[in-house]
């Protein structure tokens, strides 16, 4: 059964290549959704698939690529968005 998670990621995690970091995760895993940069600083990840691929994925993201620093990583549950066939990097800027 699939479901969906939304994931708000604070630290320095905006020009470190945290969008592609969890591009690659997402595709690993068998995700769909998105990842961008947001306004504030932030990075927003938006997921959709198994509960225990999206455990891995939760992980993943709190650990971050190599130059990332993660200060603090929200999850929130989510609507099943069935738009999203893959995953993707997105921009709201």
């Amino acid at each position: 059964m699939k479901i969906a998670r939304k994931y708000r990621i604070s630290g320095r995690v905006q020009g470190v290549g945290f969008r592609f970091f969890t591009e690659h995760w997402a595709i690993q895993l068998g995700l769909s959704g998105y990842v961008k940069n947001c306004w504030d600083g932030t990075v927003e990840a938006y997921a959709v698939g198994t509960a225990a691929a999206l455990g891995e994925f939760k992980s993943r993201l709190a650990e971050g690529p190599p130059s990332a620093r993660v200060d603090n990583l929200q999850e929130s549950e989510e609507q099943v968005n069935n738009r999203y066939k893959r995953f993707r990097v997105e921009s709201d800027w």
